[in-house]
């Protein structure tokens, strides 16, 4: 890592000219393929025949601009090593998605959230530069005030289809030792949603600062609001890497206290609360896991391979039930209709907990990938599980069934995991307009796959 004032030039320079070269090389014709050690996709499929690009170099933080608050990562940095490099001098991202493993450029080409997004928005709105391999095989710098200004707001929700992120410069925020958090109770979703619009129009609740705001629901009468502000000191300090599951806490105590490392990841631990299914909070089987070991990307490697193999479907047919489709989504949905949304997913799907998380936009002009009502106030929901089917149902019916309810409450889909569109459906939804001329301009011979075939046909 580079002090304050160091270029960005050197083995990142030789490290861009030796993948440009690589890039060339690859056959015409053959799809183009990422060659990375992890991945927080939820899109599973076979490996491609073609050889990938590699990018594993591409994980570094560069440098670290304390007096102006920024910072040059590269594309490929996961959150856990961008954190590591910037905490010792007290400053994070002013996003910093739930799961160590995401990457940067991965959060920016998708869709990052975290307890911030309420006044921070999301991870690409406060990334004032990119340098793109773009699908022509050219490497452009994107800002907001340059020749490349429309690919800088077209490149969010671009899942790699047009480029992929070398570099970026992103702004950082000065944080504070400790987080105080405050777990509310609530017994509607209506109570909810409505505090979750004061909070966010406040910036404050009972009379304390909220620098971080999210939720967890348990049912349709427990849902609760975590409510984060920082702290210079703090009475005592909460370890949810050992014995204790953080999600567990929020039924449990009223206050707590962590490290700002500790609250950063306190989620990654047990991936919230899914690392239950591979029996990892039994108390006795927690003792004998490996703590190094819990972890989100130790679990998603678990379900890849449950995936390829298809065990769990296997032992459900011999057991006489039907499979189960996996209903693992993040839905954006307007703050006033999120009770509608929440009586809908409890009667229909009945996945829980569920995962709340406030967002607004920044930028007041929108990300045309992604269009979001900047004046609008959001909330995330996040649910990560299966649903059984009946048999003779097909696989998709219960992803179906919320993608029609999200539409129909103006919310928006994170596209990371299962899609089920029509190809018109999805275009009216992701701006099929700005989409082509961005293609047409930066990927012209498709080497890239398309956004719809990427993340609806899944090739």
């Amino acid at each position: 890592m580079a002090d304050r004032g160091t270029a960005v030039t050197g083995s990142h320079s030789d490290d861009v000219a030796a993948l440009v070269a690589q890039y060339g090389r690859l056959p015409a014709g053959a799809p183009v393929r990422l060659a990375k050690p992890t991945s927080n996709l939820f899109r599973f499929r076979d490996p491609s025949a073609g050889p990938g690009l590699d990018v594993g170099g591409f994980d570094r933080v560069l440098e670290v601009d304390t007096a102006n608050r920024t910072a040059q990562v590269q594309g490929m940095a996961t959150y856990e090593s961008v954190v590591d490099a910037l905490l010792p001098s007290g400053h994070i991202p002013l996003v910093v998605p739930q799961l160590k493993t995401i990457t940067l450029g991965g959060a920016v080409a998708g869709l990052g959230i975290e307890s911030t997004s309420f006044r921070s928005g999301l991870p690409h709105e406060s990334v004032r530069e990119m340098e793109i391999l773009t699908g022509s095989g050219e490497v452009v710098r994107a800002r907001a005030d340059n020749e490349h200004a429309e690919l800088h707001r077209g490149f969010p929700n671009s899942y790699g289809t047009l480029g992929y992120a070398l570099r970026l410069e992103i702004e950082l925020e000065q944080v504070r030792p400790y987080v105080r958090l405050q777990h509310v109770r609530f017994g509607t979703a209506r109570e909810c949603a409505d505090a979750i619009a004061q909070i966010c129009r406040d910036r404050s609740y009972d009379g304390h600062p909220v620098d971080f705001l999210d939720g967890t629901v348990f049912s349709a009468r427990e849902q609760y609001l975590t409510l984060g502000s920082y702290v210079d000191e703090a009475p005592f300090t909460s370890d949810y890497t050992g014995q204790q599951v953080y999600y567990r806490s929020l039924q449990q105590r009223r206050t707590d206290y962590l490290r700002i490392h500790d609250y950063l990841w306190r989620w990654d631990t047990d991936w919230f609360w899914c690392s239950r299914a591979f029996g990892a909070q039994h108390p006795v089987v927690r003792r004998f896991w490996p703590r190094q070991y819990r972890r989100s990307d130790v679990y998603r490697r678990i379900v890849a391979w449950d995936r390829k193999h298809a065990v769990t479907d296997r032992i459900a047919v011999l057991r006489g039930r039907g499979v189960n489709e996996p209903v693992i989504q993040d839905v954006e949905i307007p703050v006033d209709r999120l009770p509608e949304f929440l009586e809908f997913f409890h009667r229909d799907i009945g996945i829980s907990p569920v995962w709340l998380c406030p967002v607004q936009l920044r930028d007041r002009k929108g990300w045309p990938l992604y269009p979001m009502d900047p004046d609008e106030l959001y909330v995330n929901v996040g649910f990560w599980s299966t649903v059984p089917l009946r048999r003779g149902e097909a696989p998709g019916r219960h992803n179906r069934a919320i993608e029609r309810v999200v539409g129909e409450l103006d919310g928006h889909k994170s596209l990371y995991s299962n899609s089920y569109y029509t190809e018109e459906e999805f275009w009216r939804l992701y701006n099929q307009p700005v989409y082509e001329r961005l293609k047409e301009r930066y990927d012209p011979q498709h080497r890239l796959p398309g956004l719809y075939e990427k993340c609806v046909r899944e090739r």
